[in-house]
């Protein structure tokens, strides 16, 4: 795995050396535009509406529009000029509990791992958070802007790293229309608590798959393979008294959950017999 960041965390007065790793990757499906008569792709050029021509990569530079139409350019000299331990450091600045910080703040994760001459405070650091039942809450600079982030202890050896939103990048949600005045019946809210109690479960990751993503394959696969495309009768939409929608999901519910039990005690009868 490629690091993708050196640096250090800032712990106290300690310092962790460490490599920072993607901790994620999409596997998003993409697609070329292209010209349909002939089946190009498109050509996409930089160029400049001023000078009429393109403009080769080292014509390019960076640039801050402070007010409409006026920008101010950004050299790689002016990025230098801030301090070193403030873009290659892991600032730790306060140790909170996990379940006080709202997933909505979360942006990427990634793996940190410790450089040689920082395997011992890497792992004295996780193992602090991990008896102490804390998150360290830091500060980062990755990709010219710093980021909220908070380090956890991750698996058995690991500490991970989510960026985070700051406040003021959280939209409002008071913007959301949502009824305060929705009556709710006592039955209505009885049985929507005992279908989230039937559908209750452990979280195993290896579980869930993205079927739209393969199904998306199994489409492109068929016109390579100058097969048929079999397009599905689309769903029925009906509208349905919410008391008898919550009924049936409960039988449904409670249907599969004894076929889950069945099957599971075929395979205990098997093994046994073996």
């Amino acid at each position: 795995m490629r690091a993708l960041w050196r640096g250090s965390i800032s712990f106290g007065l300690v310092n962790v050396p460490i490599k920072m790793y993607a901790a994620t990757e999409k596997k998003n499906i993409s697609f070329r535009q292209l010209h349909r008569e002939c089946g190009t792709p498109i050509k996409y050029e930089k160029v400049c509406p001023t000078c009429g021509r393109k403009v080769e990569e080292d014509e390019i530079a960076r640039g801050y529009e402070y007010e409409k139409g006026k920008f101010v350019i950004i050299e790689d000299k002016d990025l230098e000029s801030i301090p070193d331990e403030t873009t290659r450091t892991i600032d730790i600045v306060d140790f909170v509990d996990l379940r006080d910080i709202d997933p909505i703040y979360f942006d990427h994760s990634y793996f940190l791992g410790p450089e040689e001459t920082g395997q011992k405070a890497y792992i004295l650091l996780r193992k602090a958070m991990e008896e102490a039942g804390k998150i360290a809450v830091a500060k980062v600079v990755i990709r010219a802007k710093q980021s909220l982030a908070c380090l956890r202890p991750y698996g058995e050896n690991y500490i991970i790293m989510e960026t985070m939103y700051y406040p003021e990048e959280v939209r409002d949600v008071g913007e959301i229309p949502v009824s305060p005045d929705v009556k709710l019946h006592e039955n209505e809210v009885k049985m929507a608590v005992q279908l989230v109690s039937s559908l209750s479960t452990e979280f195993k990751p290896e579980k869930y798959t993205d079927d739209y993503r393969k199904a998306l394959l199994d489409i492109i696969r068929a016109k390579v393979e100058g097969e048929e495309i079999r397009i599905p009768a689309p769903r029925e939409e009906k509208v349905v008294d919410l008391m008898e929608a919550l009924k049936a999901s409960l039988a449904l519910a409670e249907k599969e959950k004894q076929e889950k039990k069945e099957v599971k005690g075929k395979r205990g009868r098997k093994k046994k017999a073996v």
